[in-house]
């Protein structure tokens, strides 16, 4: 929007990062996210059990198979039964195709849960961000938004879908190893499991460093990020201002950073692998030298020694697997932080509890000693008075920063007044529902906004019940029917983003029909003209004064002819009204109106007309 009110005085971008995912970040309130998201999962409970049921299932039948090898050595390779040796090799066939089955059944389980999950959740995040206030988006990246709606809530599936079911697999399968070892042979569990604690101390020792690592890659991720997100989304600026070394070089930057760090966190992430490779031959190793010393002294059998080198094989595997699913928690529980801090974050504009509906206006509007601030103490209006007439055109002028656009964005309640009150008809904007404010209101602003999707739809945004026939008539009125019947596929051409595939002139028509469509009372327009060609100025003058046509309008006024054909002037400068009245009468005050348009308003029309 044009002349940004007090725009050194609003609040800055907070935090975040431009997108990611917050890979091997750690969340502060483990405890209390994990509650929050078993409420999440509250709806799914009895498909949980289900899955619980088919791991423990699954799990033992995966310990029972080393079991069945060691009793077919011990019973019948020894011995020599073939029969038998065919008969446990049926069983130990059925055993694992079993335990195929319940792993399958239970991860296609968890997959669904996961994706139903998290599309409750993104639906939750992407209602408030509709319901937050205005102020919460001027502090926050829309990257980062973003990134919490996107990449955040898919840390949080990743863990379900698959990380979960693997950390308790391997902690269940951890426990009944040891539990099978120590039943099986207690000697030789002991002289196994001697190295458990070694273990776990190297493991808690490279995941540590592995989640600093991941946590340095989520920082540098964020700085890239927003590179790519500015320099992307500012593409026309810097191709205007021949900036395209300077933006590579940004990125290089970042990028190299990114690259340090990841190569640092892969490196440790690589090294987990051939650790726990080289533990798993010492152990085995160790297994068999044990294990065969006591063979030889008739302690234990063939079978329960091979029986114990499968199960030494099997041990390593699940800790490394927990080893990796920490990190994938850790983001999870991250992940799921940040959008909780969305969902807690409450609106500064909300409904009293007995707000009714504003229906049927007149569109009498007042502020009755409005201030104003976007931060406590940095006041950017003060002692607002006014009083409009229905049917009456208010034109704002004044310097940038003056204050102009927070006078209109405080009336369509996207902000509330610090003090005072804004009414319309008689009736404080606050007792009454948002929704129904922003129904009365036709907002047309200078940097008009086109959605991805057909002409038709972006001007029936105005009223979504309207047909087409409606839509056509409301695009006629705005003088923008002519163009569109020469576009390619007239009203079912598609708009590209934010409409670039349009000039200036054709997006304002289009949204001055969409405001004639809407047919509110009170209309606010940031009438911007001065760069569109004069055929188009007329187009869009003509379309103006058919939208203007017994409704209230404030106009933030660009040009001269739309000031003189206001009923009043308001001159906004220093956080204040200092003057109003008629073009004419400022002129003849010749105070700080006279100023502006000696110096700015006449040159404007000066240069139009050179046109």
């Amino acid at each position: 929007m044009a002349n940004q009110a007090s725009s050194n005085t609003r609040p800055r971008f907070m935090g975040g990062s431009g997108g990611g995912r917050p890979t091997g970040e750690k969340a502060k309130d483990r405890r209390g996210t994990l509650r929050r998201l078993s409420d999440y999962l509250k709806p799914y409970h009895g498909r949980l059990l289900l899955v619980a049921l088919l791991v423990v299932l699954g799990t033992f039948l995966g310990l029972l198979g080393p079991a069945l090898l060691g009793r077919a050595i011990d019973q019948y390779v020894i011995f020599h039964d073939i029969d038998g040796l065919a008969s446990i090799a049926g069983l130990m066939l059925a055993v694992y195709l079993a335990q195929g089955l319940f792993t399958a059944l239970h991860g296609i389980i968890m997959t669904r849960i996961g994706q139903y999950f998290v599309a409750d959740i993104r639906a939750a995040l992407f209602r408030h961000f509709q319901a937050l206030s205005m102020d919460y988006h001027d502090r926050h990246r829309t990257g980062d938004l973003m990134s919490r709606i996107s990449n955040d809530s898919e840390t949080i599936n990743q863990i379900l879908s698959n990380g979960l079911i693997q950390f308790t697999t391997n902690i269940l399968s951890l426990g009944g190893i040891m539990v099978a070892m120590l039943l099986l042979n207690l000697p030789l569990a002991i002289g196994t499991l001697i190295i458990l604690p070694v273990m776990l101390f190297i493991t808690s020792q490279i995941t540590e460093r592995t989640r600093v690592a991941f946590r340095g890659m989520q920082r540098n991720l964020g700085v890239l990020n927003a590179v790519m997100e500015e320099n992307i989304t500012g593409i026309r600026a810097v191709q205007a201002y021949a900036q395209e070394n300077a933006a590579i070089a940004q990125f290089q930057d970042a990028s190299e950073a990114y690259r340090r760090v990841g190569i640092r966190a892969d490196f440790i992430t690589a090294a987990l692998g051939p650790m726990f490779t080289t533990m798993m031959i010492l152990s085995v190793a160790a297994t068999a030298l044990l294990g065969g010393w006591l063979a030889l002294r008739d302690v234990v059998s063939v079978g329960v020694l091979a029986t114990f080198v499968v199960y030494i094989m099997n041990f390593f595997r699940p800790m490394r697997g927990i080893a990796m699913v920490y990190n994938q928690l850790q983001s999870a529980l991250a992940g799921a932080e940040r959008i909780f801090a969305v969902l807690d974050a409450t609106p500064t504009v909300t409904d009293q509890p007995d707000a009714q509906p504003l229906t049927d206006i007149r569109g009498a509007v007042s502020f009755e000693r409005v201030n104003f601030a976007y931060e406590p103490g940095q006041p950017v209006l003060q002692d607002i008075n006014l009083e409009v007439e229905p049917g009456a055109t208010i034109a704002l002028v004044g310097p940038t920063g003056a204050g102009k656009t927070t006078i209109i964005s405080l009336l369509s309640r996207f902000y509330d007044v610090s003090s005072g009150r804004i009414c319309i008809d008689g009736v404080d904007i606050r007792a009454v529902t948002q929704d129904s404010i922003r129904q009365q209101l036709g907002i047309v602003l200078q940097d008009t906004f086109l959605f991805s999707g057909t002409v038709m739809e972006n001007i029936r945004y105005g009223r979504l019940d309207a047909t087409d026939a409606e839509v056509v008539e409301a695009a006629r009125l705005a003088n923008a029917d002519s163009f569109i019947h020469l576009l390619p596929r007239g009203y079912e051409t598609q708009v590209s983003e934010k409409g670039h595939n349009f000039s200036q002139g054709q997006r304002q028509l289009l949204a001055i029909a969409r405001a004639i469509l809407a047919d509110p009372r009170i209309l606010i327009l940031d009438e911007a003209t001065s760069s569109v060609d004069t055929r188009t100025e007329i187009q869009i003058q003509e379309a103006l004064l058919r939208l203007l046509e017994g409704r209230t309008a404030f106009v933030i006024a660009h040009r001269l002819s739309t000031i003189r054909n206001a009923d009043r002037v308001l001159v906004v400068n220093d956080q204040r009204i200092i003057e109003r009245g008629s073009h004419d009468e400022l002129l003849a005050a010749g105070g700080f109106y006279h100023q502006l348009y000696v110096s700015q308003y006449q040159r404007i029309e000066e240069m139009a007309a050179a046109k």
